[in-house]
């Protein structure tokens, strides 16, 4: 099964909630703990799309490995090449069930000496949890260091100098893309050549007690976050994921799995997938009708005429786009079709804008 995103979070409150204005997240949202917004939400979104805003994550986990065989080890444990992962570069991993469906996404970078890991809000429990139950005899030690230290998200995608620091990756940050191995089915590109938009940022590594100067004079919220990365179409886990999610479906294979490296939990369905066939669902873009009232909401059924053919993975009112969503559609729906949306206030209408190729490109 996949991460129960949100478990190890129901206690938590930020700092932040003591800036002028903030605004909590809607009970039972994924980012309750940290500031939905400061009273401006799409200024908030203007503001980042400018690059001078910045976020608070500080409910993101925050996981530390230590020790000399620890890039071996996570080599082995996931779908990243991170064996020879140069000090300082960042990248996103995965951790598969046996059967190839995503159960963890790890940001990570390596210092030199310790590897860095940030992961979805209540998923950091379960994954210390089968690191620490996959260390054998490796010279590795895993620590959950949440307590100690924060993540804060800036629009910017380069290295700070003097802070542990993840860059977006470079698909949905709209630069050139680093190699990511191919197979007998192709490369990355027979999935997504391109996302709606670019999505360009970093994930700063600050001590808790340094959040609110961290923040600076221009917070936005976790509103105007998403907004941004649903109109990318930038997966998330526990968002455009479910228990049934394989990388190819969301436009993981690439930026979070490595074509050319073999021997990780999963591998063989990824590659099956890959080499022999397609995906049989699809991450899209919907741009909803404007005079909708209320957004759908995670897990909200897509349908084509009376026939539901997908579900809601995440929604945003977007500053120029207005309303949209993120959808997981099965594989073989016409990209030009018009789309309903059915929510627990009426039906929605949507058109949609293929993320993921309806027919993957054959090598």
């Amino acid at each position: 099964m996949a991460a129960d995103v949100g478990a190890d979070v129901s206690d938590y409150s930020s700092p932040a909630f003591a800036l002028p204005g903030a605004v909590p997240a809607p009970e039972g949202s994924p980012d309750a703990g940290v500031p939905w917004h400061y009273g401006d939400p799409h200024g908030e979104q203007r503001a980042l799309a400018a690059g001078r805003a910045a976020v608070d994550l500080s409910h993101r986990g925050v996981i530390t490995v230590s020790g000399p065989d620890r890039l071996t080890w996570l080599h082995s444990l996931t779908t990243q090449h991170l064996e020879q992962l140069p000090v300082g570069e960042s990248t996103t991993a995965l951790i598969l069930s046996p059967h190839g469906h995503v159960e963890h996404e790890m940001h990570l970078v390596d210092d030199g000496a310790t590897t860095w890991i940030t992961v979805e809000p209540g998923t950091r429990a379960e994954l210390v949890t089968y690191l620490d139950s996959m260390r054998f005899m490796l010279r590795v030690e895993v620590a959950d260091v949440t307590d100690d230290w924060a993540v804060v998200w800036e629009p910017i995608r380069e290295q700070d100098p003097q802070r542990v620091t993840w860059l977006v990756s470079a698909d949905v940050a709209g630069v050139p893309v680093p190699d990511s191995g191919s197979d007998r089915g192709g490369d990355a590109t027979k999935y997504i050549d391109h996302r709606p938009d670019t999505f360009v940022g970093r994930e700063v590594l600050v001590p808790q007690a340094q959040v609110l100067s961290a923040l600076g004079d221009a917070p936005a919220g976790t509103w105007a976050l998403e907004a941004l990365r649903v109109a990318a179409a930038a997966p998330r886990l526990g968002h455009e994921t479910d228990h049934r999610t394989l990388p190819h479906e969301v436009g993981w294979i690439g930026p979070a799995v490595h074509l050319s490296k073999g021997c990780y939990r999963g591998q063989e369905a990824v590659a099956r997938v890959h080499n022999l066939g397609a995906p049989p669902r699809r991450l899209a873009l919907l741009h909803l009708d404007g005079g909708a009232e209320v957004l759908p909401v995670h897990g909200d059924v897509v349908l084509l005429g009376e026939r539901e053919i997908g579900w809601i993975a995440s929604s945003a009112r977007h500053h120029e786009l207005g309303p949209i969503a993120t959808a997981v559609l099965k594989r073989n729906v016409d990209s030009a079709a018009d789309l309903i949306v059915r929510t627990s206030s009426g039906d929605v209408a949507a058109g949609q804008e293929a993320v993921v190729a309806v027919t993957p490109r054959r090598a």
